[in-house]
């Protein structure tokens, strides 16, 4: 079961509109094909209902509505004419796993508890309801009072529920206890069905829920980015990758390649962000970095596992920066439909290794400025070299430049201002070329782009059209800096004339 929208919009800052809720049921049962959802607590608010109203109206409508399931209270009837009036038909009744949250939260004996839940079920099977019980707080109840949640097992099985849910509801059991304590309750009551709810306060959620599954639970509780309460959930992408890869003989209906998509459009939502390194659905955790295992990858597949990016339609990448060595950059290449000779791809590598003592990653997007701009300096003879400048930009003073520069051996230094930085620059120039009595091209035309899809750290490359006796040219130059990528096409421009 996923409960994204239940438990998992208990995270801090969370809460989805009705319309969000509608589309990511929809994805879950329709596209994930999970088995259930729980969408939400009733008597929450009017946006609540509304969400649940609108879920249940097109459940209804497809047939589904008996795997959309809300979270209600031992409140009388007041939950069970919520359900009603909402439209939904199975509903999981929050009671206590523990005798601690008994005692000190609603101050009552054990029988006086069963005896308002077994009326709220009654009440439940009467208006035609499903009925599962969650017993809050179980893990707790296993470790301090076990003789308590086995009484109130012994009365459960007798009532008309349908599934009895164990959540370890501060995430505080590790692998051996869910073991031992699942195995326990599963060997005791062989007929009835237990799912179990793993939160991850101790990052050991999915671990538990591998654990909980080997113990002979029925049912387990997850949530996409493992969203929830403090350290979250148990996570649906994880869980379903170690079930699968782990526990061959467990079969699920989550169709692995809409995981991510979900995820994407669940951290949209929510706003909540998937940190780069969470497994299966992080940003980076298909990314080869380092240049030696994208050799090893080339080499027999050495850095593979069955961890495979299009599982959940996604691609591996290799990362291009100071660590990229030339197989990562080959790689790249190849996913490009590109080749360059051995030559050439040892100027590239070079480029970007410099590139990437400046910036953390050059994406791919980058590579064919990055392959156009070293493979065009490699034409041009460089008679002239803008050894050094200093820029400064102030406020309320113009921006100015000194320039210290290289023509056919003899050095010239000037200083100059502009409007803007390269204005200034282009200024200390002409004064230059004003000494040795030499006209420069007039600048005709200037661009500046980014790759597609590139961030306000890419790549500039900055496209300068040149009028010179009465001909035009264009020279390119590519930084991360924009000023110094129009100075690199400015070098090239003197070297041509």
């Amino acid at each position: 079961m996923d409960t994204t929208l239940r438990d998992g919009e208990q995270t801090s800052g969370v809460s989805f509109s009705a319309s969000e809720k509608l589309t990511i049921a929809q994805l879950l049962l329709t596209d994930v094909k999970v088995d259930r959802i729980e969408i939400a607590s009733a008597r929450v608010s009017e946006g609540e209902f509304a969400a649940v109203k609108a879920i249940t109206k097109w459940a209804k409508a497809n047939g589904l509505l008996h795997k959309v399931e809300v979270l209600t209270f031992v409140d009388g009837d007041v939950s069970v004419q919520w359900m009603q009036k909402a439209g939904a038909k199975v509903m999981n009744l929050l009671t206590k796993g523990s005798l601690n949250h008994l005692t000190h939260q609603l101050k009552k004996k054990p029988e006086q508890h069963f005896a308002e839940v077994a009326a709220v079920i009654a009440l439940a099977k009467k208006k035609g309801l499903e009925c599962n019980v969650y017993l809050e707080d179980w893990s707790n109840g296993m470790r301090h009072s076990r003789d308590y949640v086995f009484q109130y097992l012994d009365f459960l099985q007798h009532q008309p529920v349908k599934r009895i849910m164990l959540p370890d509801t501060l995430g505080v059991l590790i692998p051996s206890e869910v073991y031992e304590y699942i195995s326990a309750i599963v060997q005791r009551y062989p007929g009835i069905h237990f799912d179990f709810h793993a939160h991850n306060d101790y990052d050991l959620g999915t671990a538990n829920v591998l654990e909980g599954v080997k113990a002979g639970a029925h049912g387990i509780h997850l949530t996409i980015n493992g969203m929830g309460e403090r350290a979250g959930n148990a996570p649906l992408a994880s869980a379903v990758a170690v079930l699968n890869d782990f526990m061959p003989d467990v079969k699920t209906a989550v169709t692995e390649k809409s995981l991510y998509t979900v995820s994407k459009l669940v951290e949209s939502f929510s706003g909540f962000r998937i940190p780069v390194n969470k497994p299966v659905v992080g940003e980076n955790v298909f990314t080869q970095t380092a240049g030696i295992h994208a050799d090893g990858d080339k080499k027999n597949k050495l850095y593979f596992s069955d961890l495979m990016p299009e599982r959940f339609g996604r691609q591996r990448k290799y990362a291009l920066g100071k660590t990229s060595g030339k197989a990562n950059i080959e790689n790249n290449l190849q996913q490009l439909g590109l080749h360059l000779s051995e030559p050439d791809l040892k100027k590239v590598t070079q480029r970007i290794i410099e590139l990437g003592d400046r910036k953390e990653v050059v994406t791919q997007a980058d590579l064919p400025y990055i392959i156009a701009d070293v493979l065009n300096s490699n034409t041009i003879e460089e008679k002239v070299v803008i050894e050094n400048y200093v820029l400064t930009h102030s406020k309320n003073l113009n921006p100015s430049v000194t320039i210290k520069i290289s023509i056919e051996g003899e050095l010239y230094e000037e200083h100059a201002q502009g409007d803007g930085q390269y204005d200034a620059f282009m200024n200390a120039l002409k004064k230059v070329y004003k000494q040795r009595k030499q006209d420069l091209p007039v600048l005709t035309d200037y661009a500046v782009r980014i790759p597609p899809g590139g961030k306000s750290d890419a790549l500039c490359e900055t496209i300068i059209t040149w009028s010179y006796n009465n001909k035009e040219f264009i020279t390119r130059g590519l930084d991360s800096d924009q000023t110094v990528s129009a100075i690199k096409a400015t070098q090239k421009m003197l070297n041509l004339i």
